[in-house]
């Protein structure tokens, strides 16, 4: 993610820059800039506006977006007003011969649009209106007379990539922090003031439409590549005493010299592209292979990784469709406006900008003042040890990863490697960095080398008495100060704290695999754990990344004790005679990002077992309708999941294929299919299904309501503290349907009325306690309070 840093410059002296000459292609190795203490007389004029700052340099107006008291910029209604006046100063000044927008924040340029003004917009036309005055504005901005150049460092997102579309010239600095986006598809939107429209004649439609569809990420020297931007500026070295000051000082200077040079001609704009690239473009945009052949297929595409749940993808294709066949501009920009509207009110889009809100809440650090750490222990070098040491070497915290079997240190080792080798060759990261960062890794088989650590982290087989075992052993090496977490998934932290000398220092890490890739840092608290062990665990868990979700102590917790009656359902399924292949479908169109057969076998049925024998005794009725003597005889059958090549699926490795088929050119590994054994043993486990239950509809919602019930009784119970913090759990832990935002998300959108009538039906059918209604349930569905109020 990017950083937070926040380096404000209207508080600096005004200056002039040293006039060096630029050549206009800046292949730009530069060096510090130089300063003077003095200024023309014409660049004098500072705006006393608050977030937006103006000033004239050279003949060229510099407008600088700084929102005070916040590390990001966003476009919203203060910035709009003042930007807008700013611009009309500029057009009646004829002192000013060009202009450069950028912002005050060396991290930020503009990271969109700000959500808050969607959300005061109650009706589609109120949100149609608001695209169509920014659409106003940015043509304005591209219909000025004079050169408007875009000077990008930071994250350039949504509405600041639109702003910048509709400039002249586009500048960008290529460091990390710099990413140009479209993200808006993730709000459930589309870009509302002219992306849908600029974007797709600027550059080639093959690359136009993923990044209007996905919201991917651009780096700089991609976009210059594309066509995004027209020249890239190389940051200042690191040797330098404040690199980001003065690069963005620096850019400054580049983006004047570059308005100055379009403002008298010396510089020609040529966005030029290939004549094959430019060949290939025209045809795929002409109307019959537009409709016949790339939209098609990019519909095709967008059903078959949503299912039509997110109607967001099918309108941009629309949109951008009318943009590039209306003869008149004006059709596509209004269509755009009015799709934007229609959009901010679907129950897509407010699920989507409820998960964004909370994942921002979770980002904060709320849990008072703690001790950073420097030094870190991790316990265990399997695949989730390992995962937890990856995301803290990366970001440059000292970390001794502990096994006492050497293979399985080597392999942890080996791991870390090959996650950070993967993003040298994703240029996410350089070479020295990652040897830098594989430098602060001390795998070894010594406790000893705890004795400074500041968080130790066990992440060993959920077995109590091993646990124990390594709460005694670290608690006889480690400093005082130390914090001890266990990465338990499902045993309280009360029993693993009883054999501690300090249980007010114990806390639960519940991370989720595979550990680089999920956001979720689950963090359990018992009655005995203090405040400042809480504190710290926190800074950590946001140190590394992570979303933090506070919950307490209790079998299971929030995550696994909702998974928990879910999967019992699943099993249940199966036995009803579902085929593994038919349970993935109808879990996958419901909106889960995989199906819930191969979730199981990616979990591991073995941890299935484990999980649903420890959770049944403590939630007793509601965890029944799937068979536990099911898994138990899979996993005593050797079928324990994707970790052993089999489980509710087959999964032959290349390895084992015949010698004359696995020599084959470009020959892969089979796709998985169903594991005929498994399948004849979850046959002796037959149960006929109740007719009156098992339409698709009701075997989708027999799954999601035993879910979605347990975490209203977690929130009834006090184990979460909000809606937001079950909804994101639940999301970015477990894969949660996104367009439904969460179970409590999905209470108020669905209906408790309607739920509690469906949970209703089924417990006639089944046993009445696995779909008894929490009373939480009933009382929403008797009143029709809602757990998001609009």
């Amino acid at each position: 993610m990017l950083s937070r840093l926040v380096l404000s410059v209207a508080a600096r002296p005004k200056i002039t820059y040293m006039t060096r000459p630029f050549a206009s292609n800046l292949a730009v190795n530069p060096k510090p800039v130089e300063t003077t203490k003095s200024e023309s007389p014409t660049s004098s004029a500072q705006d006393a506006l608050e977030a937006v700052k103006y000033a004239v340099k050279d003949g060229i107006a510099v407008v600088k977006i700084d929102i005070p008291n916040s590390s990001q910029n966003s476009l919203n209604e203060q910035v709009s007003a003042e930007l807008k006046k700013i611009i009309l100063r500029v057009e009646q000044d004829s002192a000013v011969k060009g202009v450069v927008i950028m912002s005050g924040k060396p991290t930020s340029f503009i990271a969109g649009a700000d959500i808050d003004m969607l959300s005061k917009c109650k009706t589609a036309e109120e949100a149609e209106k608001l695209a169509r005055d920014g659409q106003i504005q940015f043509q304005r901005l591209e219909r000025s007379k004079k050169p408007i150049v875009a000077a990008i460092m930071g994250s350039c997102l949504g509405g600041g990539l639109e702003l910048a579309l509709a400039c002249h010239y586009r500048i960008a600095v290529n460091s990390p922090q710099t990413v140009l986006a479209l993200p808006e598809v993730q709000l459930g939107l589309l870009p509302g003031a002219g992306g849908t429209q600029r974007l797709p004649k600027l550059i080639s439609l093959t690359n136009a439409l993923p990044m209007i569809l996905t919201g991917k990420n651009i780096r700089p020297s991609k976009a210059k590549s594309m066509g995004l931007v027209d020249a890239v500026v190389q940051p200042l070295g690191p040797g330098l005493a404040d690199p980001l000051t003065n690069t963005h000082n620096y850019l400054e200077k580049v983006a004047i010299s570059f308005a100055k040079e379009l403002s008298e001609g010396k510089l020609k704009v040529d966005r030029t592209r290939p004549l094959v690239e430019r060949l290939t473009n025209k045809v795929l945009t002409s109307r019959p292979l537009l409709d016949s052949l790339v939209l098609r297929k990019a519909r095709e595409g967008v059903m078959k990784m949503t299912f039509g749940n997110y109607p967001a993808p099918l309108k941009i294709l629309d949109v951008v469709r009318t943009g590039l066949t209306e003869t008149n501009s004006e059709v596509g920009y209004e269509n755009e406006a009015r799709i934007f509207g229609q959009l901010t009110q679907t129950p897509q889009s407010q699920a989507l900008i409820g998960l964004f809100k909370g994942r921002t809440e979770c980002k904060k650090d709320k849990y008072g003042p703690a001790k950073k750490c420097e030094n870190l222990g991790v316990i265990g070098a399997g695949l989730m040890g390992a995962g937890i040491a990856n995301v803290s070497v990366d970001k440059g915290i000292r970390t001794s990863l502990i096994d006492m079997n050497q293979d399985a240190l080597d392999r942890g080792e080996k791991q870390i490697s090959t996650q950070l080798d993967g993003q040298v060759k994703k240029k996410k990261i350089t070479k020295s960095e990652r040897d830098v960062y594989f430098s602060k890794l001390n795998p070894t088989t010594s406790y000893n080398e705890l004795r400074n650590a500041d968080v130790v982290i066990e992440a060993v087989f959920e077995d109590l008495n091993l646990k124990h075992k390594i709460i005694q052993q670290l608690e006889s090496v480690v400093p005082d100060h130390c914090i001890i977490a266990s990465n338990t998934s499902a045993l309280p932290i009360r029993d693993i704290a009883s054999v501690s000398k300090r249980p007010e220092r114990i806390i639960g890490m519940h991370y989720f695999s595979p550990v680089d890739k999920m956001e979720l840092l689950e963090i359990i608290t018992s009655e005995k754990t203090s405040k400042e062990a809480l504190a710290v665990a926190a800074k950590l868990g946001l140190a590394q990344k992570k979303l933090i979700v506070v919950v307490k102590d209790c079998p299971g917790f929030f995550t696994v004790r909702c998974l928990g009656p879910m999967m019992s359902e699943v099993v249940r399924l199966l036995q009803e005679g579902v085929s593994p292949t038919d349970l993935d479908k109808l879990t996958k169109v419901y909106g889960f990002p995989v199906g819930a057969a191969t979730l199981a076998d990616e979990v591991g049925l073995d941890v299935a077992a484990h999980v649903a024998t420890f959770l049944g005794q403590a939630l007793g009725p509601r965890l029944y309708g799937g068979s536990h003597e099911l898994l138990n005889e899979l996993v005593n059958a050797g079928y324990k999941g994707r970790k052993t090549n089999a489980g509710i699926y087959d999964y032959a490795p290349t390895s084992q294929l015949p010698t004359v088929l696995k020599n084959l050119p470009g020959m892969k590994a089979p796709k998985k299919q169903a594991n005929e054994e498994a399948k004849k043993i979850i046959a002796k486990y037959h149960t006929p299904p109740p007719t009156s239950v098992s339409s698709i509809e009701d075997r989708q919602l027999r799954v999601i309501s035993r879910f979605v019930n347990e975490a209203l009784l977690c929130y009834e119970e006090g184990i979460i503290a909000t809606p937001s913090d079950g909804d994101i759990a639940s999301v970015f832990g477990l894969g949660f349907p996104p367009f439904w935002g969460g179970p409590f998300r999905f209470v108020d959108l669905y209906g408790a009325d309607k739920l509690v009538k469906n949970m209703e039906r089924y417990a006639a059918a089944y046993t009445y306690d696995q779909f008894k209604p929490c009373n939480l349930l009933v009382e929403h569905a008797k009143t029709g309070k809602k757990f998001y109020p609009k």
